[in-house]
């Protein structure tokens, strides 16, 4: 059973077909089979949640530049560049110098060999989709660019080409929503935490996107107003979604009250309302309250409806973190989870650690249904979300990603500038742990040292907790948005969808184009 979106994924990519006019008179029909291959290539883009821009075929460098005025005014997510046969990097300079968008070469051929004994130069040339990628790619160079990402195969029937296309479209969702997201802030830093103090400006440099500074009493209002149908209606989504099992080990929780699920439910609805009205992407927060006041009830019983907003796809996190709800919604976009997790004991016996929260849980990746208990908090009694009770051995259980967004030392009070985001591959396992123990995880190779390494990069506590190997978002290993080198300067964030297996962080290719996968 999974949660239904939001709001449907989208992005609007680019594609245009690149090949060279003088073969046009030369070889009759051929330009036709051009058009017909950068066709194919539409279809396989259909089902991908994108909106497609077809800017044709470019022949020179005219063509070129007229595209290039189109292009600027679509406002695209991606760029995707076919290269049907042999083009002159005439068609690719404009485009490349200009753009801020990433720009993917499609190297897709239609045969798998040339028929040798009855080859033609037609034949050849409509295969020599690879003949000007090292043009294509020295120019970019000359440009003052990075080398563009490719996506080489055949052009049908090659699974793993069609899953690098379907990467590069979910990496389109993570920009556009990036780029558009309304994220709320509401609260304050909770008390003595100084890892979590945090700069929208600097958000807003980083991913582009809106920084909504929230009063409480913009949620509180409906709290107050909710009525009774909208609240049955949730409490029937809570007990739909959620196990209620009874106390083990923990004394300090509690089996819940039909009180205590009431609060719950209405306080979920007021948040749906107050999103709705204020049209937000996502939400972090932190807040208390007068004690035993009716706003301090509902800030309290925000965990519940948290967890259903984050698998619809709204990524909302306690603690005032805007930085890991930014992680949140990156790995939501790329559909692999986007939980609020930080790490808790190690286990030396099984080589793992716990990582877990109170919530909020991206639902729709657990593979059973997460528990929901009460417990004392420093605000009052909490309503929270747990992982299942399990037991036995550690056994794999589902490959795991974790995303850390971070920031740098500051260098004086006015330049704190984004540290980057680094990737964790590592898989989660079945034990004998209690409900409220979190999820034991493996992440990495080094054992205690690696572990080490992550802290001394100087990132925050709380991460995104994905799932599933698309999470990875590495076609072939290849490196075509260039990685961090030795003597550079750390980064902004990852390259787009081409994070490596060791934790490293990553550089993206162009301003507009700041995102994980």
């Amino acid at each position: 059973m999974t949660i239904e979106r939001r709001r449907p994924l989208y992005a609007r990519v680019g594609v245009l077909g690149v090949g060279h006019h003088t073969y046009w008179g030369q070889f009759e029909g051929l330009r036709e089979v051009m058009l017909q291959k950068t066709e194919t290539f539409k279809r396989k883009l259909e089902g991908c949640a994108v909106e497609i821009c077809d800017f044709g075929l470019i022949e020179n460098s005219l063509t070129a530049y007229a595209a290039l005025d189109e292009i600027k005014k679509a406002d695209l997510d991606l760029l995707f560049i076919d290269m049907v046969t042999y083009a002159t990097s005439a068609t690719f300079a404009p485009l490349v110098q200009a753009l801020t968008i990433p720009i993917v070469l499609v190297v897709l051929q239609p045969l798998k060999a040339m028929e040798y004994a009855r080859g033609t130069t037609f034949m050849q040339l409509c295969n020599d989709d690879f003949c000007s990628v090292p043009e294509f790619c020295s120019v970019a160079v000359r440009m003052g660019k990075k080398a563009p990402p490719l996506v080489i195969g055949l052009r049908e029937g090659d699974e793993e080409a069609d899953a690098e296309i379907r990467s590069w479209c979910r990496i389109a969702h993570v920009l556009h929503d990036l780029k558009n997201a309304r994220i709320g802030l509401m609260g304050h830093v909770l008390e003595c935490m100084y890892d979590m103090h945090v700069d929208p400006a600097l958000i807003t440099r980083a991913f582009g996107c809106h920084v909504v500074q929230l009063e409480p009493e913009d949620i509180f209002k409906h709290y107050k107003n909710c009525n009774g149908a909208d609240i049955e209606a949730m409490r029937a989504k809570i007990l739909s979604f959620f196990d209620t099992p009874a106390p083990v080990s923990d004394s300090l929780t509690s089996t819940l009250a039909d009180a205590d699920l009431a609060v719950a439910a209405r306080a979920a609805v007021a948040l749906d309302k107050a999103i709705d009205e204020l049209g937000l992407t996502g939400l972090a927060y932190y807040y208390e309250g007068e004690e035993g006041s009716d706003l301090r009830k509902m800030v309290t019983n925000f965990i519940v409806g948290n967890s259903l907003l984050t698998a619809a796809g709204f990524p909302m996190c306690g603690e005032f973190d805007l930085k890991t709800c930014m992680g949140m919604l990156i790995m939501d976009r790329l559909e692999i989870g986007g939980s609020f997790a930080e790490f808790h004991p190690m286990d030396f016996n099984t080589g793992s650690i716990l990582v877990g929260h109170d919530g909020p849980h991206h639902l729709n990746i657990a593979d059973r249904k997460p528990a929901r208990a009460k417990k004392p908090s420093p605000q009052g009694w909490l309503f929270y979300v747990m992982r299942p009770l399990t037991g036995g051995r550690l056994t794999p259980r589902r490959e795991r990603v974790l995303l850390y967004v971070g920031r740098s030392r500051c260098r004086c009070a006015a330049d704190c500038s984004a540290k980057g985001a680094l990737r964790a591959p590592g898989g989660s396992y079945d034990g004998q742990l209690r409900p409220s123990q979190g999820i034991a995880a493996r992440f990495g190779h080094g054992g205690r040292a690696d572990r080490g390494r992550r802290c001394q990069l100087q990132l925050v506590r709380l991460v995104a907790r994905g799932a599933g190997r698309q999470g990875r978002e590495q076609p072939g290993r290849r490196r075509p948005l260039g990685s961090r080198r030795r003597g550079r300067r750390p980064p902004l964030l990852p390259q787009p969808g081409m994070l490596p297996d060791e934790h490293r962080v990553e550089q993206d290719r162009a301003g507009a184009g700041r995102l994980v996968a």
